[in-house]
């Protein structure tokens, strides 16, 4: 507010000051000049008359000539007064109308209003910095699991498309630079309600910038920090940045996964997706000879995932020395004397992963021609290039946006759910379809809610309590609050106690202080699960199948009653 309004007086310094001139002119005049009351006594306005008379009349409002008619000499200065004061006031007003219209202005006033949202914040909420294809994914994910929000942005139109959607909160949201650490203090970094900021702008270099200034101003938060080179991802991880997400790497592993455990990247993809959406039939690689174009980041992430797979690739490379691929075909790949020389023939799988939209979809499209059968998947580099990568329909389409919206979520929602994904791929394929069926069986086939409790006095107050007197088992805090002899639509995932986690534990593990257990159901169980360990009434019925009266009247009436039938 401070610097509101020091633009706004300095914009205005000369209108005042001509204001105020003129006034003091005509006011000290109009006291000056003679005149006569209806005695014929002489008589003159006083200052605080003359202030009044000149105000009305500077401001065009007319009155007429009080208290008495006016002389000559009056009436003449009240014409001079008219013109001298009239103008500097509509210069003023003029001055004001451009002055609200000034960009500074109203970009202070936009920032105010950010900052006044931010502080009234009283949940927990994370900081997203970038609202592009990334983080508009991540925002609606986090929107639809209930977790606040707050976005900086730099280019305008995109918050203007943050503003069009419907959000089930209204999330504050600043057209600014995230690099500039009074930005992000007014993204509220420092307010204890803060979770963590997630760096998720398509510049390496300013999401290093938002991960050092996050980790020297609050060293306590969460960092999710994007980075494409190792080099950004190394100084990253030098100042303590929690998660490194690299959609390279990321998509490499993914790749894998879908190559060799179908199960487990299903999984992965069902428990970090938008919770109400249905989730796509995933696509099975198939194994055998593939050919990879471009050796950069990318294709060096595919090439080592699918060779850990024992799948042999070919590679085809248009600058060996500078990606440093030592085994290559040199060429581009759009060409088909370079995918005959590859063997596109014998492959059964196509890698098109330059950094150059329309190279990789004539790669593809020039070796679909000579092999049809061929599995293709397809590097997007540019959002607006979008439409013509659904009109081609690859087989896979590596967005990392998706990619890196999937593994963010994964880690804001609940640090136990990262925890849990990391288990998963060390589990059988086998286990990882079981599970599926189970979550199939138990939520449906829509992407369901993720969430996590802790046994704790804060959290559930209930349960912790209870658990000091009584065995409690798992089974007995998922039965519904409102019918016990059901359960509720919730399968859970992981106990972790003493930093020790126990997976898909079994309905009759009993619980203690202190555990924390990830819970995956339908979106309604959640706020049921956490309302009812957290209200004794609700506990003692799905414990024991006791009603307790709420009012001390009920109370009474039910005492008597049990002390009635005990004496007959």
């Amino acid at each position: 507010m401070n610097n509101i309004l020091f633009l706004i007086l300095r914009r205005m310094r000369l209108p005042i000051i001509a204001v105020i001139v003129s006034y003091t002119i005509a006011v000290a005049g109009m006291s000056l000049m003679p005149g006569v009351d209806p005695d014929g006594h002489p008589w003159r306005l006083s200052i605080f008359e003359a202030f009044y008379v000149i105000s009305y009349t500077a401001t065009t409002i007319g009155f007429g000539e009080v208290p008495f008619p006016y002389s000559t000499a009056q009436r003449m200065w009240m014409s001079f007064s008219i013109y001298l004061t009239v103008i500097p006031w509509f210069y003023a007003i003029g001055k004001i109308i451009t002055l609200f219209q000034d960009p500074g202005l109203r970009q202070a006033f936009t920032t105010s209003r950010f900052a006044r949202e931010v502080n009234h914040l009283m949940e927990p909420f994370y900081i997203v910095c970038g609202y592009g294809e990334t983080g508009s994914l991540l925002v609606r994910a986090l929107d639809k699991n209930e977790v606040r929000v707050v976005v900086i942005e730099l280019e305008q139109e995109r918050i203007n498309e943050l503003e069009l959607e419907d959000y089930q909160f209204d999330i504050p949201n600043l057209c600014a630079d995230a690099k500039l650490p009074e930005t992000l203090l007014r993204a509220g970094l420092k307010n204890p309600m803060c979770q963590g900021v997630a760096a998720l702008t398509n510049d390496d270099h300013a999401n290093l910038a938002i991960a050092v200034a996050v980790k020297l101003i609050s060293p306590e938060l969460r960092v999710l920090g994007r980075a494409e080179t190792e080099q950004t991802a190394s100084n990253m991880a030098s100042f303590g940045t929690d998660h490194i997400i690299n959609p390279y790497t990321i998509f490499g592993d993914h790749l894998a996964m879908e190559v060799h455990a179908i199960g487990t990247y299903l999984l992965h993809e069902w428990l970090t997706g938008v919770p109400g959406e249905s989730l796509k039939s995933p696509i099975c690689p198939p194994i055998g000879k593939w050919i990879v174009c471009g050796y950069g980041r990318f294709g060096r992430s595919v090439v080592q995932n699918l060779e850990l797979e024992h799948i042999v690739t070919t590679i085809i490379e248009a600058d060996p020395e500078r990606t440093g691929c030592k085994e290559c075909i040199v060429g581009n790949g759009t060409e088909k004397e370079t995918l005959q020389q590859a063997g596109v023939h014998e492959a059964v799988g196509i890698v098109a992963g330059t950094n150059d939209d329309i190279n990789n979809l004539s790669i593809v499209m020039t070796a679909r021609e000579m092999n049809p059968d061929l599995f293709v998947v397809l590097r997007k580099n540019k959002r607006f290039n979008a439409a013509l990568f659904e009109h081609f329909k690859a087989d896979i389409t590596m967005e990392p946006s998706d990619i890196i919206a999937h593994e963010c979520l994964a880690n804001m929602i609940s640090p136990l759910l990262a925890q849990f994904l990391s288990l998963v791929r060390l589990q059988t394929n086998v286990w990882a379809n079981s599970l599926i069926q189970r979550l199939v069986e138990t939520v449906g086939e829509n992407v369901p809610e993720t969430w996590a409790i802790s046994i704790t006095q804060e959290n559930t107050p209930a349960l912790f309590h209870m658990l000091a007197h009584e065995p409690i088992t798992l089974a007995d805090i998922l039965r519904n609050p409102h019918h016990r002899e059901t359960s509720l639509p919730i399968v859970p995932l992981m106990i972790l106690r003493n930093h020790q986690p126990l997976l898909l534990p079994e309905a009759t593990t009993p619980l203690e202080r202190g555990d924390r257990i990830l819970f995956c159901g339908h979106d309604n169980a959640k706020s049921t699960t956490t309302y009812a360990l957290a209200d004794f009434k609700t506990m003692r019925y799905m414990l024991h199948d006791q009603q307790l009266a709420d009012s001390w009247l009920w109370r009474q009436i039910k005492r008597r009653k049990s002390a009635h039938n005990a004496s007959v």
